[in-house]
C-alpha cells in the first residue's frame, strides 16, 4: 500500500508539475488517467486482502482464567505473542529470550511507543550518523589544511583558530534552532520555490528532514574534526615535506600522497569523536528531522531510494519520548533501559568500528613515519 501511495503521489506530481509549466497535452491527461486507474484497481485488491486478513484475526478468541478466577476473552488479533514459562526448560527459555531480543532489534514500535520494537530507531540513528560524517569529514580536513597549509599564519588565522574552538562549546540546542531557521526555512523553502513549485503548499525540503539533521549536526562536530586534523597535520615533520618538495613534487602532490596519509589517523580520531558526540545528540534533532513515529523509512524500494527529505526516528528521542512521554511510565520502564543500552551499543559499535579502521592506517602509513 504504502508503494502505490507513492506512485499516486509522484502521478499526481508530474500532472501538476504539467500544468504549471502549460505542458499538458490530452495524450498526458489519457495516460495519467489510464496509470491511476491501474494503481487504484491495485490498492482496492491490497485493501480488500487487508480487511480479509482482519477479519480472520480477528474471528477468533481465547479465554484465559486469571489466579482469582476472573475470566478474560481476547481476540487473536490482540495477541502478539503467548508462551507457558512453567512448561519451559532452559533451552526453551533461552530461545524465547534471544527470540525476544530479535524482535526487539527488528520490530516496529507499537501502542505509542510502548511496545514492540525499535529497528525504525536504529536505522535512522545509524543511516542519519552515517550521512553526517561523509558530510563532515571533507568539509573538516580541507578547513585544517587550509589553516594549516596555505593560510598565512598572522592575526586572522589565529582569531579563526580560536573561533573554532569556541563553537565547540556552544549548546547543541543553539545549532538546532540555526539549522531549523537557515537550512529547512531559508535553504530549503528556497529549494521548494525553485525547484518543486508543482508540490506546493505541501513543503518537500523546507520542512525537517534527514538531510537538514545530518547537516546540522555536521556543522556541530566540525569544530572538532578541524581540531584534530590540523593536530595531526602540525605532527608531521617538516623534513618529509621538503624532501618532496625538494624531489619535484607540488605542494597539491605533497598534500596528496605525502602529508594526507600520514595525517590519516588524525582525521580519523576527530571522526570518532565527532560520531560519538552526533550519535548521542537530542536537543536539535527535535527541531530539525526527528518525529516521535515515522509512517516510512528514508531508504526504501522507491526511486530515488534514499529520501533526504523524509522525517526518520531516533534512539535518543525515541528514549526520551518512551521515558517522559508514556501515558504509563512503569511499563515503559524496561523499554527505556534496553533502548538506552541499545543507544550505547551502537555508539561503541560505530567507534569501534572507525578505531579499527583507523588502526589500520597508522600500520598501513608507519613506515613514512620512520
Amino acid at each position: 500500500m504504502s508503494r502505490i501511495n507513492y506512485a499516486l503521489d509522484q502521478l499526481r506530481l508530474e500532472e501538476r508539475r504539467l500544468v504549471l509549466r502549460d505542458a499538458l497535452t490530452a495524450a498526458d491527461v489519457e495516460r495519467f488517467t489510464a496509470e491511476k486507474e491501474k494503481l487504484e484497481k491495485e490498492y482496492e485488491g491490497v485493501r480488500l486482502a487487508l480487511e480479509d486478513l482482519a477479519d480472520k484475526a480477528a474471528r477468533d478468541s481465547a479465554v484465559f482464567v486469571a489466579a482469582d478466577g476472573i475470566e478474560k476473552e481476547i481476540t487473536l488479533d490482540k495477541i502478539a505473542a503467548a508462551h507457558k514459562p512453567n512448561d519451559m526448560n532452559i533451552f526453551s527459555k533461552l530461545a524465547t529470550y534471544f527470540h525476544n531480543v530479535w524482535m526487539f532489534l527488528s520490530g516496529d514500535p507499537r501502542e505509542a511507543n510502548t511496545e514492540g520494537g525499535v529497528f525504525p530507531a536504529i536505522f535512522g540513528t545509524v543511516l542519519m550518523v552515517l550521512l553526517m560524517t561523509i558530510l563532515v569529514t571533507p568539509l573538516g580536513v580541507i578547513a585544517a589544511i587550509y589553516l594549516r597549509e596555505y593560510a598565512n599564519q598572522g592575526f586572522i588565522t589565529q582569531t579563526v583558530r580560536i573561533a573554532v574552538n569556541n563553537l565547540a562549546g556552544v549548546p547543541s540546542i543553539v545549532y538546532g534552532v540555526f539549522g531549523l531557521g537557515f537550512f529547512v526555512y531559508f535553504v530549503g523553502g528556497s529549494m521548494d520555490r525553485i525547484f518543486y513549485p508543482e508540490a506546493a503548499p505541501s513543503p518537500v525540503f523546507g520542512t525537517p528532514g534527514l538531510l537538514w539533521a545530518s547537516i546540522t549536526l555536521a556543522l556541530l562536530t566540525l569544530p572538532v574534526v578541524i581540531v584534530a586534523t590540523e593536530e595531526g597535520l602540525s605532527r608531521i615533520p617538516r623534513a618529509l615535506k621538503e624532501g618532496s618538495l625538494a624531489l619535484g613534487a607540488t605542494k597539491a602532490e605533497t598534500l596528496w600522497r605525502v602529508v594526507l596519509p600520514m595525517a590519516t589517523p588524525s582525521i580519523m580520531t576527530g571522526v570518532i569523536l565527532a560520531i560519538a558526540r552526533a550519535a548521542g545528540e537530542v536537543a536539535p534533532l527535535m527541531l530539525v528531522g526527528v518525529v516521535k513515529l515515522a509512517p516510512t523509512l528514508p531508504l526504501d524500494m522507491n526511486a530515488p531510494f534514499l529520501h533526504l527529505d523524509r522525517k526518520f526516528m531516533h534512539l535518543g528521542f525515541h528514549i526520551y519520548d518512551v521515558g517522559f512521554q508514556s501515558p504509563n511510565v512503569e511499563a515503559a520502564r524496561p523499554l527505556v533501559y534496553a533502548t538506552a543500552f541499545l543507544l550505547v551499543l551502537v555508539v561503541a559499535a560505530l567507534n569501534l568500528s572507525a578505531v579499527g579502521l583507523r588502526n589500520r592506517l597508522r600500520e598501513k602509513y608507519k613506515a613514512l613515519e620512520s
